[in-house]
């Protein structure tokens, strides 16, 4: 299987990738403490732990790829491509804790005003920085998530999505603070309930990041599109049949895919196995060069040969 060179080329992107989200992540981190500190804003504050928690998962995609783009070894025969699975579920918990903790900081702001409790009012300052954040995270999420779907890694489209999640935050600090700022000390509640909402969205986004990963990490097979593709691709070379006992599952970044094929019993060794070294390089054409193929070659079945037993 061709891990080296391709291997070591997606995991420099990725580096890369992932270096200049964390250099955002890390002045972006700083400047929203400062600015929800000296614009007394609980929504900013909340919003610079959020950004917080994108510098730990910056450090997850770079340590779970790295492994993950490992080759075989006699402890992991199919690779070591689901430690990238496990990082994406690794992120989509961060992103949920984060969530969580932001809706109850929210939760207790309201509580507190419900209860006669004075709020302070955000400054303007407070509202400059979720601007700059929005505009800073959404650039950050196209950037990041096209390397994801270019070096088919879900770790880093996890990222991705947590640059987009921060970004939704710094949306609902934005609303929050600007009517805050807008209405008066009156509406001071705003800026705790807008993190109440941001909190709904980053929930959502963390458990649709989870599902998938934990499919991978519990084998379940690839799309039934993917697999009707598989066997489209076998019937399509010449001279083989019936493809059965079909196998698939992702590994990370890669798939592993087994498969029993029919041809005839007068077919020579070589001639079989340029038939299935065709159908291999069509199928990693189409899943990638890392792809792992395991097929089993059957005599093609003649009901007419079959010896009657009386």
């Amino acid at each position: 299987m061709p891990f080296s060179h391709d291997a070591a080329r997606r995991e420099r992107a990725i580096f890369r990738i992932t270096l200049v989200g964390s250099v955002c992540n890390l002045l972006l981190t700083v400047f929203k403490f400062v600015a929800g500190i000296a614009g007394h804003s609980a929504a900013m504050l909340a919003d610079a732990v959020h950004s917080l928690t994108d510098l730990v998962s910056d450090f997850i995609v770079l340590v779970m790829v790295h492994i993950a783009g490992l080759p075989q070894d006699c402890n992991h025969e199919y690779g070591h491509g689901k430690f990238e699975s496990l990082a994406t579920v690794a992120i989509g918990l961060l992103l949920m804790a984060a969530g969580l903790g932001i809706g109850w900081q929210g939760t207790v702001a309201v509580w507190q005003y419900a209860h006669g409790q004075a709020l302070s009012t955000p400054e303007p300052v407070a509202l400059w920085a979720a601007l700059v954040s929005i505009a800073v995270k959404e650039a950050l999420y196209w950037y990041t998530i096209a390397g994801g779907r270019r070096y088919r890694s879900h770790a880093v489209e996890a990222n991705a999505w947590h640059h987009r999640s921060d970004a939704l935050s710094s949306v609902g600090t934005a609303l929050g603070v600007g009517g805050a700022l807008l209405l008066g000390p009156a509406w001071a509640v705003l800026d705790p309930l807008a993190a109440l909402v941001v909190c709904i969205f980053i929930v959502r986004a963390a458990i649709a990041l989870m599902i998938p990963a934990f499919n991978e990490l519990l084998d379940r097979s690839l799309p039934e599109a993917e697999e009707q593709f598989i066997r489209q691709t076998i019937l399509a070379e010449p001279g083989v049949s019936d493809p059965h006992h079909l196998r698939t599952r992702s590994i990370g970044p890669y798939c592993a895919i087994e498969v029993h094929l029919r041809m005839e019993g007068s077919t020579t060794i070589d001639e079989a196995h340029r038939a299935v070294s065709r159908i291999e390089a069509r199928l990693r054409l189409h899943f990638g060069p890392t792809t792992i193929i395991n097929t089993h070659i059957e005599p093609v079945k003649h009901p007419e040969a079959a010896v009657q037993v009386d």
